[in-house]
């Protein structure tokens, strides 16, 4: 099995993660206007980590990278994804306080983009509010968050197969591959 993992290239590893972004924004949208779930601050960064991980895989897709391209294009995915998965872990922190430990409810991310620096606006996310504590769905006993962090895991892991197979790729003669 493993054998058959390292002969995926560069470009299947690519286009797994960035059908995962597309589907996990997908979920998202179909949420926020569907099923009217607002999103949060912190679910909005969280937006932002699979945009910005979906943007390091897309080139992967055409660009089809050799040697030291895959291992670039998986760290910089280890990265994003690494972001999303402590927004995420940072959202579940929030849900998990008690009711009265929870952080009040403070201005909108719009208001706080219009009056705030970005730094500062970042710093009032990551300490969270009140309505990043609500917990508004859930699915299988598990919270948005928590399937939003294992979107995360995952992307990391075809980021981590993508760097180990690159790797190996470079250490062997070249085979057939898959995709």
């Amino acid at each position: 099995m493993i054998k058959n993992v390292n002969k995926v290239v560069a470009r299947g590893w690519c286009l797994l993660g960035a059908l995962l972004c597309i589907a996990m924004m997908a979920v998202a949208l179909l949420l926020q206007y569907v099923g009217e779930l607002d999103p949060c601050p912190l679910c909005i960064f969280q937006r932002v980590a699979v945009i910005a991980t979906f943007v390091v895989l897309l080139p992967g897709i055409f660009h089809n990278p050799k040697r030291w391209g895959g291992v670039i294009y998986g760290l910089l995915g280890l990265l994003t994804s690494g972001a999303g998965i402590a927004l995420a872990a940072r959202h579940l922190y929030l849900q998990s306080l008690p009711p009265g430990a929870a952080p009040s409810c403070g201005p909108g991310l719009d208001y706080m983009l219009e009056v705030m620096p970005l730094q500062s606006v970042v710093q009032e996310v990551l300490h969270g509010s009140g309505e990043c504590a609500e917990i508004h769905g859930v699915w299988l006993g598990i919270t948005l968050p928590g399937w939003t962090m294992m979107g995360f895991v995952v992307l990391a892991l075809i980021s981590l197969l993508l760097v180990t197979s690159s790797i190996s790729r470079m250490r062997r003669k070249p085979s057939k591959r898959l995709l």
